[in-house]
């Protein structure tokens, strides 16, 4: 199932939270699968919570455990106890946005956006994460001036209480050529403009490599220049949106080895679609191939 798909029908529910919330810090490991300790521990590996949705939640952290890392992209807060069950950590938070075409560029969006995110810095700091995701929404016939004027309208808003409660909130970039068509946030080129007119530590982009290959390339140059506005990164083939082998154009080693030289310290979710049958071993491959 495509990404926006599963996101949206997420979404519809993202705000029916399990009783007891301020208490997940409390709930203990229970994971009895030993883990494989031969990862150098260079990258902070992670994955997708949509890539695998043919797993329950429980079963993923399984699995992420077995392989030998500790963490789970776009998770959202109903799921929180059960990472905190298995000691796995939420990388990037979702379910605060309305879709991933209705985002901060227009202004009727901003009440519901508003309200939302507001609840959700509290959510994930109390959760003791970090990273809540957002989308800038399509363009509808919009100038880019005009979306990015108003995502700063809107961001404004709610970064007061991000910077407060240690939440940074994170605008994905994705191409607007194959997947995400008339998305706003299509270039690091404009992303990066936000981020300066936001000027806060607490907002960054989510530089999905994938989406960026497809819309600029120079994927490499861009992170070793503009590594201070990315925040998170996203994997996958190019093209198709498959696994990162030598069936694609992308080499991962050459782009994680960028990344570390920055200095990074934060997360590397894989986020492709597995055509391989077992789809548990692709992951563990992909792991592998960016554990440089």
């Amino acid at each position: 199932m495509e990404r926006r798909k599963v996101i949206k029908n997420l979404a519809l529910g993202s705000l029916i939270l399990p009783s007891g919330i301020g208490a997940f810090a409390s709930v203990k490991s229970q994971n009895t699968i030993p883990e494989i300790k031969d990862l150098k521990g260079n990258i902070n590996h992670s994955v997708c919570r949509w890539t695998f949705d043919q797993l329950s939640i429980e079963e993923l952290c399984l699995l992420v455990k077995k392989i030998g890392f500790s963490a789970i992209d776009l998770v959202e807060p109903k799921d929180f106890p059960t990472l905190k069950k298995h000691g796995i950590d939420s990388s990037m938070c979702t379910g605060a946005h309305i879709s991933l075409t209705e985002g901060w560029n227009d202004v009727k969006n901003h009440p519901i956006l508003i309200s939302n995110y507001l609840k959700y810095i509290d959510l994930v700091a109390d959760a003791g994460y970090k990273n809540l995701i957002c989308f800038s929404g399509n363009r509808n016939g919009m100038s880019e001036e005009i979306g990015l004027k108003n995502c700063v309208i809107g961001l404004k808003q709610i970064m007061d209480k991000a910077e407060k409660r240690g939440v940074i909130i994170q605008m994905e970039l994705f191409n607007s050529k194959v997947n995400h068509p008339d998305y706003m946030a299509d270039s690091s080129r404009w992303g990066i403009e936000l981020c300066k007119a936001l000027g806060s530590e607490n907002f960054k982009l989510l530089y999905d490599i994938y989406h960026m290959q497809i819309m600029e390339g120079d994927i490499i140059h861009t992170i070793q220049e503009h590594n201070h506005y990315f925040g998170h990164y996203h994997t996958a083939g190019v093209p198709g949106r498959h696994e990162i082998d030598e069936t694609q154009e992308l080499h991962y080693p050459a782009i994680m080895r960028a990344i570390l030289a920055t200095g990074y310290k934060g997360y590397v979710a894989q986020e492709f679609i597995a055509t391989a049958k077992n789809k548990d071993k692709a992951l563990e491959t992909a792991i592998k191939i960016c554990d440089i």
